[in-house]
């Protein structure tokens, strides 16, 4: 449940802080009349993500098990791929992200309505669709048949729309450039659990051999049905009897992408404080009057 949480969060934080910094720069600059376009961008990829999901959840369940299990392994893959992208991607540019969309959104605002819902939509549809893709992912990985997994996802978006809430009106301040640094850290721990059972995953539909070559068993010292090895299966993904691929797998994804994410990417100490996106003021040194209007 934690390590859903966790990816909700996450995720949830990088979509809902675009969202900020958009309805945010909008108020500031007077153009409240495009934040409906905006609004309408946000509610599709919202939508797109759930449907997709959903696609995901009900489509496998049609599948012989070791289609089910090719697929699983397959999309497992590719979702550690994409979220490894993702951390790194923001741990370089957490700081730079706020310009950025700003020119996304003078781009938009000069073209029109349909620019602004496109620019809106593809924002948070991009990590709608990649929480989307993880979260069924770890849940699939998990597989203990409890919505757990499920309500942890949902408890860290909650709680990353209700942190984005805070930093929009000014109520909390936080070094986003540490938080992200040592999130996606932990989210690198729990996409190696996720990456090496996908390789199970494959290796029970026969994709890859050596399904049967074992590394260790410690079944016995923990129990998967113990407290603490559903603990350690929900945060970690951890298999008390892995194959000697599994472990290979998880040894050399975690270290050097750890190694390489801790790095030094340039960031100073002592300029990530960075405010609510409504109360950073602009090259003129203003700062908006009034919240947004839905």
């Amino acid at each position: 449940m934690f390590s859903n949480y966790l990816i909700g969060l996450r995720e949830g934080l990088e979509a809902s802080l675009v969202v900020c910094i958009l309805i945010a720069y909008l108020v500031k600059t007077g153009r409240t009349d495009a934040l409906k376009p905006i609004w309408t961008g946000i509610a599709v990829a919202v939508l797109i993500a759930m449907g997709f999901g959903c696609v995901l959840e009900f489509g496998s369940q049609e599948l012989t098990f070791k289609a089910q299990e090719a697929l699983g392994g397959s999309l497992s893959v590719v979702a550690v791929g994409l979220v490894t992208w993702m951390v790194f991607w923001m741990r370089r540019t957490a700081r730079h992200l706020r310009s950025e969309l700003h020119g996304k959104l003078d781009a938009a605002l000069a073209m029109g309505t349909g620019a602004l819902v496109a620019t809106a939509f593809l924002a948070v549809g991009r990590e709608g669709l990649e929480t989307a893709l993880f979260v069924w992912a770890s849940v699939h990985a998990a597989g203990d048949g409890t919505p757990r997994p499920l309500v942890g996802a949902a408890l860290g978006l909650a709680t990353a729309v209700f942190l984005a809430w805070l930093f929009y009106r000014g109520a909390l301040k936080i070094n986003l450039a540490k938080f992200f640094t040592w999130t996606g850290g932990m989210l690198v721990v729990v996409a190696a659990g996720v990456l090496a059972y996908g390789f199970h995953d494959l290796q029970e539909a026969d994709w890859i051999a050596g399904l049967t070559n074992q590394a260790f068993d410690i079944s016995d010292t923990v129990p998967p049905d113990s407290w603490y090895g559903t603990l350690l299966k929900g945060v970690f993904n951890f298999q008390p009897d892995p194959t000697v691929l599994q472990v290979t797998v998880w040894l050399l994804y975690l270290v050097p992408t750890l190694v390489l994410f801790f790095a030094p990417v340039g960031f100073a100490s002592g300029k990530g404080k960075v405010k609510a996106p409504d109360d950073a003021p602009d090259d003129q040194g203003s700062r908006p009057s009034k919240a947004p209007q839905a």
